[in-house]
């Protein structure tokens, strides 16, 4: 996938606005949204948060992952274990989408935005540093729990390459092998 189709992705993912109107519900083929009420707050897609937004509409709370707590907190645990953290799937794309066009809406923006840079550098070294252990030892099995899809993006190539050789590893040269001491 592209970035811009990550991001795509990302805009179903369901983000809490607080309208500034009164709105009759608005129906999609993805689900009804609403009805809106002027300060109720109300759970719709990022796609649609972003729209609003845009025309003024609304404001977008920053989900709770995206606290300057949290974020540190997943910071230090990223840091201090090989294990990645949960985080939601699209937590790049989530938090750029938000701050760009919602920037103003979220407390500390430029921290949380410090922080999201922080947690994917120390992720992307994690990452690096796996498939320089794979690459150099024969490492058979991989366990990647908690990878963002960014992050599986990332990786996509070198896993499709290694299974790719492995599949003709498999057949052409075992077959010849068999071929060859069936012969003798």
């Amino acid at each position: 996938f592209s970035a811009a189709e990550l991001e795509f992705l990302a805009e179903d993912e369901m983000v809490e606005i607080v309208p500034n109107l009164r709105m009759d519900a608005l129906n999609f083929i993805s689900g009804d949204f609403g009805p809106f009420m002027p300060q109720i707050p109300a759970q719709v897609p990022l796609w649609l948060a972003v729209a609003l937004r845009k025309r003024g509409k609304c404001t977008i709370r920053a989900p709770e992952w995206m606290s300057v707590d949290n974020l540190t907190r997943v910071l230090e645990s990223e840091r201090d274990s090989e294990k990645f953290q949960p985080l939601p799937f699209h937590y790049v794309e989530i938090s750029r989408l938000i701050s760009d066009h919602a920037g103003e809406d979220i407390p500390d923006m430029y921290m949380v935005r410090s922080l999201v840079e922080d947690i994917k550098d120390v992720r992307f070294h994690k990452i690096s540093t796996g498939l320089d252990i794979i690459s150099k030892d024969r490492t058979f099995a991989l366990k990647l729990k908690d990878l963002s899809g960014m992050e599986a993006n990332i990786i996509r190539p070198f896993v499709s390459r290694s299974l790719e050789m492995f599949r003709k590893l498999g057949s052409s040269e075992m077959i010849q092998d068999s071929d060859h001491v069936s012969g003798r």
